[in-house]
């Protein structure tokens, strides 16, 4: 019997961090549920996720970063979102090809049913993306494209972040870190401009329909 934890096809798994900024008043809409209704006429925005674990068949995932571009409609759940996939120049040609299957809902997992609503997905290209993290604040940038970074907002405790608990999200964890975003980017077909809008990050752990993400032994 094949081991669930392995990454195959049915069976890859992944966990690391991911964060986002969109052009939404703090906090966006369409993050707490698609059917409300997002602050502008369109939402367009980056998800920046760093690998630190994972595996599909026989590419390790592990310390790759990538960043998808998005553009929908202000009720999301209608469906008609524009996106593309950015993978790093680390990445050999397996790895992009594993991290553009997950992303496109190709392998089942949280992205299957994110895919749904995808209705113009741009070629993926593969560009200098790096991510930095610190403490209050993540960035990335993808060079020649994008340049994005989120920050905590401030609370009552300066010692501990502002942060959701028990929110439902496909591709975030139940406990997410509020924070306010800035971003710049062009592709060629999706353009973005934001500052001091809707931004937030969470610690992933995301598998596919047949698979698992295995035990941490230090828990």
């Amino acid at each position: 019997m094949q081991d669930k934890t392995s990454g195959g096809a049915d069976g890859w798994w992944a966990e690391g961090l991911l964060f986002e900024n969109c052009n939404c008043t703090a906090v966006c809409p369409g993050h707490i549920h698609f059917s409300q209704k997002c602050t502008h006429d369109v939402c367009h925005g980056f998800w920046a996720i760093r690998f630190r674990k994972g595996r599909l068949g026989a590419a390790n995932l592990a310390g790759l970063d990538a960043v998808i571009v998005f553009e929908t409609p202000p009720v999301m759940i209608e469906g008609g979102w524009k996106q593309r996939l950015l993978v790093t120049d680390r990445a050999d040609p397996a790895q992009v090809e594993a991290v553009d299957g997950i992303v496109a809902g190709r392998h089942g997992g949280p992205w299957e049913v994110l895919s749904r609503f995808v209705s113009t997905r741009l070629p993926t290209r593969t560009v200098p993306v790096r991510i930095k993290e610190g403490a209050r604040a993540k960035s990335v940038t993808a060079t020649g494209i994008l340049s994005g970074a989120v920050e905590a907002i401030r609370g009552r405790d300066k010692g501990r972040p502002v942060s959701f608990r028990n929110i439902y999200n496909q591709i975030h964890d139940a406990r997410q870190v509020v924070a306010m975003g800035s971003t710049q980017c062009d592709d060629g077909e999706i353009a973005i401009e934001t500052r001091g809008t809707h931004g937030l990050w969470s610690n992933f752990r995301w598998a596919g329909s047949g698979g698992r993400v295995p035990d941490d032994p230090r828990s």
